[in-house]
């Protein structure tokens, strides 16, 4: 939770935040930019959204493969460790949609074409432009489409046009820096992986990352003597060395992490020692001290939003003044009134509060 940034210090901006983490899974877009104001000291989402809008912060494909908040200025690096690993992992999706070298290298152009002197298009309207250049674009074939082009860093998310997501050139997006040759871009992946999120597991990292076993093992090689290491139960977990000083905060906390946050999505192998989500009503979960007790939602109403919780068991009067706390910072996020509706204890339970 510390080396997370959830507890103890935080940062400034959301910048500051999404540098620290690399990559944050992104497909719930609004509580995904909940999960970068709350590691700051009292970001709002319009803080967040100003980021996005700057291209300072872009979403893409480029772990697992998923949607994922990044740095423009880390995007280049980071594609040419992972991007060969996420085309293999996609390969058997893009045989099935009959999507081979030749259909991506057109399907590229076109997509660049339209796009040139700083337009953002959404999907529909790059499907309509390959649909004209002679491409079957729609439904999975026009997302794996699309997804090549994030993956051979031509595109990557544009402004929002209201409600809706666009597509934009990635260097007018964010112009070329200087970018890293692929062994040291691998090792500042595994660094950053295992300072922010250590302890974890080698398996943790490689599934994180999207990289092979062997390529996992080379990145942790290239950076081991800068880490710490313990071994737990027969497996060795790695850290740095800030990790280790990790404690729990004076006064009892309660988390509202969405169901994607990176607390959740950056181990597999140890996530035993942490918490599932499965069988849970809602999908996001309340933490108290770090540990799981409940799930939350929130609904959106016409003048404010309401918090629903699901709960394990009651809490004690102080854990429910800490949970009220979180939904203070929460409504501060959204920059208008959040509600607590009455907490509900699961059926498993044998009542209802």
């Amino acid at each position: 939770m510390r080396a997370q940034r959830l507890w103890g210090t935080r940062f400034d901006t959301p910048r500051e935040v999404v540098r620290w983490l690399t990559a944050l899974q992104a497909q719930e877009f609004s509580l995904a930019k909940w999960s970068i104001a709350q590691r700051t000291r009292g970001a709002t989402m319009a803080d967040v959204d100003a980021a996005f809008a700057a291209g300072v912060i872009v979403r893409t494909h480029l772990l697992r493969p998923t949607w994922h908040f990044v740095l423009g200025e880390d995007i280049r690096w980071l594609l040419k460790v992972t991007a060969p690993r996420v085309n293999a992992l996609n390969a058997y999706y893009n045989k099935e949609h009959e999507l081979e070298r030749k259909v991506f290298t057109k399907s590229n152009s076109l997509i660049t074409k339209a796009l040139k002197g700083g337009a953002h298009l959404t999907r529909p309207e790059l499907a309509s432009v390959l649909k004209h250049g002679g491409i079957r674009a729609s439904g999975a074939r026009l997302a794996y489409i699309v997804m090549r082009a994030e993956l051979d860093g031509i595109v990557c998310s544009g402004a929002m046009r209201g409600k809706q997501h666009t597509y934009a050139l990635l260097d007018d997006r964010t112009p070329p820096t200087k970018t890293l040759e692929r062994e040291a871009a691998l090792a500042e992946l595994t660094r950053r992986y295992f300072t922010s999120r250590g302890p974890a597991t080698l398996n943790d990292f490689s599934r994180w990352s999207s990289l092979t076993a062997a390529e996992g093992k080379d990145g942790l090689s290239l950076v081991a003597n800068e880490l710490e290491s313990q071994a737990v139960d027969g497996r060795t977990y790695w850290f740095g060395p800030a990790s280790g000083a990790a404690r729990t905060p004076a006064k009892l906390v309660v988390d509202l992490v969405q169901g994607y946050d990176e607390i959740i999505m950056s181990y597999s192998e140890s996530r035993d020692v942490s918490f599932r989500l499965g069988g849970a009503p809602f999908f996001n979960a309340v933490l108290v001290e770090g540990r799981l007790i409940g799930h939350w939602k929130p609904r959106a109403s016409r003048n404010s939003v309401l918090i629903e919780t699901v709960l394990h068991r009651a809490l004690s009067r102080e854990e429910a003044t800490a949970l009220d706390d979180a939904v203070d910072r929460y409504g501060k996020f959204l920059g208008g009134p959040v509600t607590l509706a009455p907490v509900r204890l699961t059926a498993a339970r044998g009542r209802r509060k």
